[in-house]
């Protein structure tokens, strides 16, 4: 699918005093990561600090119940009693009087009273209360007598009540406010971590606090790299970290809770871009938690016991650390944290005790996290607990997604999760018809598609329906039946995609990769039976995102650059488009849209970077993509760099083919693949580019012991398309080394037994290249155009006894146009289709092959194109032409026709398409790549003939 990033769910903790919603009506600790296939928000409540530190600080918890009365301090009422001028100057005066010697209590009381004012309220400060408030703030200094606890204290609370949240239209002064008070208090926060010997008094709690702090600023928008003291404030704690993680002693070290809000800390931060390779001590500090991971998950003591919701964080966060560069195979103990982790969500999933159960938002995250392990190399068989805790979660889904309860409903952040991660799971190798309640599931899923996505308010944004897309057309692919429930899933968001991409407000753009997911869905939709004509607003859908295409593929910011696997999915879905209707010359933009995505194509294709080049498999669709849409009409000469893209993606498939490099090789399906675009261009690429190429493929191919019936059909097909470029070009019977090539691809077909007319053809044409009795015999219909049937006309009445077969089958091959048996002759009407682009020069790939195979026959074969047949004058001449052929004597007229093998041919070439018999593209299609390069290839299921045809 899918964008870089993050899953998990919003959630509240009634305990953390955090369970207010933001301005932008998300959880306080929500906030929108970024995927390839969606975006998603998790809440992770801090340790409850202020509430549960007692018996450490009693005399500094502005919140304790065992606080002395005389010191307590109670919520104020209204949020202007709070921020009085006398207030503030008290707390500057108790600063003053103490000097250096001030522990910084005062002000922590009082960040700890506006924090409590904004749990009360139940959402962060307003733009109006942060105006009022930061401008007060202008004297409020962290003094180097500050305590550690004070810090942390006043930190957190300042963090939790939105102090330091941008709003959008914040003035400057206030900006300028707000970034001086962040700066006083990280200071000293930086200072006492990087004090020699260590400073006294930080705790594993309030670590916990700032990290998770820190991690919140930059989840609300403060950018890491652009604000003052934030990035060396992170730096400063990750020692810390390591250092409590592995102290010995048990006062020292994180709880439950800690290890837990550390880690989602930590993942948000490399999430929001600090790099995992690039800052000092952020591995040590993950290793470090690992083992911590493991041992409270396997604990047996009440105290160490983790909740659904510290289970479920955790192991978000060891998959948002992994989706984000931490490798599984190279960070110890980080699979043995994550499959300790899978057995306590299999276990809680099971219990039948209510604490255990997990909610909604919960189950939501889990499966994102799992998804998101398996997308990144954590394999289905063989991790232990993987598919058991799975399959316990499944039943989770249907029951909540049937439940009538308040508590149940769904959010649209949760349907895209949940859809997003199981069809995840299926492209990685979860076997819908093997797995227990899966389907169930997902039928379970779909009407809540349909509801939000036809619901007034709560709508999904972009990247939900980016992701939904995604999920039905990669389900759709993996075998999932398209039921009624499916299709109005479908039919509900196509719509809104279409309303996003012709939207002018900012918040409603689909981002790059989002575009490329969409028409990858769209057309892989299309490709598994969903009709262009026929679905509502399917082709308003494609049509609405071309022009993004356009934009973004000519945009000069960065942001808006297509990654190289992007554009080969880009290409594709066109091209898959195209070839299941979509008209090039009827769709707007459509054209220009690929001719913006080919200078891209020539670029990656010609790159040195390795990061920039195409894999292989992008490589293999890109060749797929642009013979479908060459095939259908795109011109080769009048399309900007297609012909540059062409030469440069060959020269791409000839290195990656002869490359030494294992990632480098091509698998067998697009070995075949590659043989069958390369044949199908036929004389549109030169023989000698391609040769060494191709007999290299071929080879490799060859040497497959197990190959599917469809590849040996595609490689069989294109192997003998370039023996018949041979043969042509020659103009003799001598043997070419490939041939021996189509024996042995032939005899692997010997004992099967194919089912369609476009099998049966290709092996009709193998056995009489071999001249082997055929096995099989094909059953062809006949159609005959209407240039056909008037040259027919026409010759047999210049002709009244010249015998006159028509669509007659010679040596079981297909249907001839005219045969002439007194002479054996051959007329072939040669339509657009028999050339590349319809050009009218260029023979394709099936043209090539009929010719070879008439000749090698016996037979003499004439080309006639349809643009000799426009007019009675035109046919007269054509008719002319053939009585020289067959030595009766002619009218005086010019040589226009042309015998195949001799002479120039500058307008008569052939395509199988032509005469009745099967379309060209019974040839197979190269499979379409996704995101991986493991994608499974089917056979489509080709169009449609009519009785009577105009050539074409």
């Amino acid at each position: 699918m899918m964008d870089r990033g993050g899953a998990g769910v919003s959630w509240q903790c009634t305990t953390s005093g955090n369970d207010y919603k933001k301005p932008d009506d998300h959880t306080d600790s929500a906030k929108s990561g970024r995927y390839r296939h969606g975006t998603v928000r998790l809440v992770i409540a801090p340790l409850p600090y202020i509430h549960r530190c007692n018996e450490l600080h009693p005399a500094s918890d502005a919140c304790s119940a065992n606080h002395p009365a005389g010191h307590s301090i109670k919520p104020d009422h209204g949020f202007n009693a709070l921020i009085t001028q006398e207030k503030m100057d008290w707390l500057v005066g108790a600063s003053t009087h103490y000097g250096d010697r001030y522990d910084g209590k005062k002000h922590s009381q009082f960040a700890t009273l506006i924090k409590q004012y904004t749990s009360a309220s139940q959402r962060p400060l307003n733009h109006s209360e942060q105006r009022q408030l930061i401008p007060l703030l202008h004297n409020f200094k962290a003094t180097p007598g500050w305590t550690w606890r004070s810090l942390t204290t006043t930190f957190h609370s300042f963090t939790s009540a939105g102090v330091f949240t941008p709003h959008q239209y914040m003035d400057e002064g206030v900006k300028e406010a707000q970034a001086t008070l962040l700066s006083t208090l990280l200071d000293p926060v930086i200072l006492k971590c990087n004090q020699k010997p260590e400073a006294r008094g930080i705790d594993a709690m309030g670590t916990v606090n700032l990290l998770w702090a820190l991690a919140k600023l930059v989840d609300n928008g403060l950018a890491l790299e652009k604000t003052a003291k934030l990035k060396e404030a992170v730096v400063a704690l990750l020692p810390q970290v390591k250092t409590k993680a592995e102290a010995k002693e048990e006062k020292d070290r994180f709880n439950t809770q800690g290890t837990a809000n550390l880690l989602w800390a930590l993942a948000k931060l490399v999430d929001n871009g600090l790099a995992l390779e690039k800052t000092p001590k952020l591995k040590e500090a993950v290793a470090a938690l690992l083992p911590q991971v493991k041992t409270i998950a396997e604990s047996k003591e009440e105290k160490d016991r983790v909740n659904t919701l510290d289970t479920t964080i955790l192991l978000w966060a060891l998959a948002k650390l992994v989706d984000n560069g931490l490798k599984l195979e190279k960070t110890p103990k980080l699979k043995e944290a994550v499959v300790a982790l899978l057995h306590h969500v299999k276990t809680k999933a099971e219990s039948k005790k209510e604490k255990d159960l997990f909610k909604l938002k919960e189950v939501a995250s889990l499966l994102w996290a799992v998804a998101k392990l398996v997308d990144n190399g954590l394999e289905l068989e063989k991790t232990a607990k993987l598919k058991e805790a799975v399959c316990a979660l499944l039943p989770y889904v249907k029951t909540k997604a049937e439940s009538k309860e308040e508590k149940d409903h769904f959010k649209p952040q949760a349907v895209a999760n949940l859809l997003w991660a199981m069809a995840k799971l299926v492209d990685n190798g979860l076997e819908l018809e093997k797995t227990p309640k899966f389907k169930e599931a997902v039928a379970a899923l779909l009407p809540q598609v349909k509801t939000k996505a036809e619901a007034k308010k709560d709508h999904f944004i972009p990247q939900h329906i980016v992701n939904l897309l995604w999920a039905v057309a990669k389900l759709v692919d993996n075998g999932l039946e398209k039921t009624a429930k499916l299709k109005e899933a479908v039919n509900a968001l196509l719509p809104h995609v279409a309303i996003k991409a012709e939207s002018k407000e900012e918040k409603d753009h689909f981002k790059t990769q989002g575009i490329a997911n969409l028409l990858w869905a769209v057309a892989k939709l299309v490709d598994n039976g969903l009709a262009l004509e026929t679905t509502v607003k399917l082709k308003e859908t494609v049509a609405a995102l071309l022009p993004h295409v356009k934009i973004k593929a000519e945009s000069k910011e960065e942001k808006d650059h297509f990654k190289p696997q992007a554009v080969a999915n880009l290409l594709w879905a066109m091209a898959k488009l195209v070839d299941n209707g979509l008209e090039l010359e009827k769709t707007p933009k459509l054209k220009e849209a690929v001719a913006a995505l080919l200078y891209h194509v020539k670029t990656t294709a010609e790159s040195k970077e390795e990061k920039d080049r195409f894999k292989s498999q992008g490589t293999i669709n890109l060749l797929w993509a642009v013979v479908i849409l060459v095939d259908n009409g795109l011109a080769l000469e009048k399309t900007p760099k297609l012909k540059e893209a062409l030469a440069a993606l060959l020269y791409h498939v000839k290195t990656k083919a002869e490359s030494k490099e294992e990632k480098d090789h091509f698998n067998t399906q697009g070995i075949a693949n590659l043989l069958w675009a390369l044949a199908k261009l036929g004389e549109a690429i030169e023989l000698n580019l391609v040769k060494s190429t191709f007999d290299f493929l071929v080879d490799r191919i060859s040497k497959t012991p197990q190959l599917s019936q469809q590849s040996i059909l595609m490689s069989l097909w294109g192997v003998m398309v370039f023996c018949a470029r041979l043969y042509l070009e020659s103009g003799n019977n001598d043997k070419h080394s490939l041939e021996k090539h189509i024996g042995e691809l032939f005899s692997r077909l010997e004992s099967t037994s194919p089912g369609s007319i476009e099998d049966q053809s290709i092996i009709a044409m193998a056995a009489s290249w071999l001249g082997r009795p055929c096995p099989v015999v094909p059953d062809y219909q006949t159609f005959i155009s209407q240039s056909q049937s008037t040259l027919r006309d026409q010759l047999q009445s210049s002709l009244p006894s010249l015998k006159i077969e028509e669509e007659k089958s010679l040596n079981s091959l297909p249907p001839v146009d005219l045969l002439l048996p007194e002479y054996n002759m051959v007329i072939d009407v040669q339509g657009p289709s028999h050339y590349v682009s319809g050009d009218f020069k260029t023979r394709n790939g099936p043209t090539l092959l009929k010719i070879a195979l008439l000749q090698k026959s016996g037979f003499e074969v004439i080309e006639i194109p349809v643009t000799r047949l426009v007019n009675q004058d035109s046919i007269k001449i054509v008719i002319e032409q053939i009585k020289t052929k067959l030595a009766v004597p002619p009218e005086a007229y010019g040589s226009l026709l042309q015998n195949s093998g001799e002479g120039s041919v500058d307008e008569a070439y052939v395509t199988a398409d032509e005469g009745g018999e099967f379309s060209d593209d019974c040839y197979f299609t190269a499979e379409e790549y996704v995101e991986e390069p493991t994608e499974k290839t089917k056979k489509r299921n080709r169009r449609r003939k009519k009785s009577v045809k105009t050539a074409d």
